[in-house]
């Protein structure tokens, strides 16, 4: 049988697909100076949705406080932005 009466007819969807809730350095700066940013916190001031368990920042905006970010996710910019701010970029382990 040929490939395209074997491909499904509306589209392909992959069941491992890992969506990430996704925060800018912008908004981080509503935290206080010092405290840590993890997805609970992020969850409980609105930043996030709470369904989306897995955090990513993004490096849009600048950041004046020292805050330590834990994420599952974090770009380039975002990385050296926290880090320029005096504020710690540490990993949180990926789960499916």
């Amino acid at each position: 049988m040929p490939l395209q009466r074997r491909l499904p007819k509306r589209g392909f969807h992959n069941p491992f697909r890992v969506e990430m809730a996704v925060v800018n350095v912008a908004q981080l700066d509503a935290l206080p100076a010092g405290s840590e940013a993890t997805p609970e916190t992020l969850a409980l001031q609105g930043l996030i949705n709470g369904k989306k368990r897995q955090v990513k920042i993004l490096g849009e905006g600048s950041l004046s406080k020292a805050l330590t970010v834990r994420a599952h996710g974090f770009s380039a910019k975002a990385k050296e932005k926290i880090e320029a701010a005096g504020g710690k970029a540490e990993l949180i382990a990926l789960h499916a």
